[in-house]
């Protein structure tokens, strides 16, 4: 026998926790134990006024940067969608399920101005090899550099044709580009 159709009703009370929703082989739960960021705020306190409205937490938005390069979730206005309706993106910026995304306009005001100012990505970029080091996941004796040829997402109607550009000395150009 068919059961009667349900119909959604909303609870006067719920119990949820975000926690509990995150798996626990989820990549965000092992990138969060190796990410330390209490350093953030101790290093951005110059750059933020004493007075006016309260801002955007920077711990916020590294987190939610991190998830965007782990992610590829390249566009900041995608990203702030990506995290309003993802729960382990939630837990991983500490955001509870009533909590506000930032405007994607943050980020771009952010990036060009304290984070540039500050040299944060530079202190984060450090912090983290240096970690790795400690951890023995690199020695910091050796460089590498990628050099891998990658398809840009650029502006056809203001590049320079292929046939324009110069051949590079002892290195025939592609043809099938």
């Amino acid at each position: 026998m068919m059961g009667p159709q349900q119909e959604a009703q909303g609870a006067l009370f719920y119990e949820f926790s975000i926690e509990e929703h995150v798996p626990d082989d989820h990549m965000l739960r092992s990138v969060d134990r190796f990410v330390d960021l209490s350093s953030i705020r101790a290093h951005l306190a110059d750059f933020y006024s004493h007075t006016g409205r309260p801002s955007v937490d920077p711990e916020l938005l590294i987190r939610m940067l991190l998830v965007g390069y782990c992610f590829g979730i390249r566009s900041e206005r995608r990203l702030c969608e990506e995290v309003h309706l993802n729960l382990a993106y939630r837990w991983f910026c500490r955001l509870d399920l009533s909590d506000r995304i930032p405007d994607h306009s943050t980020f771009s005001k952010n990036r060009h101005g304290r984070f540039r100012d500050s040299e944060l990505l530079r202190h984060l970029f450090e912090t983290v090899v240096a970690r790795c080091i400690s951890e023995g996941l690199a020695s910091g004796q050796r460089l590498a550099a990628d050099a891998s040829i990658i398809q840009a997402d650029a502006n056809r109607q203001n590049s320079t044709p292929q046939a324009a550009l110069p051949v590079a000395r002892g290195r025939p150009r592609r043809r099938d580009a």
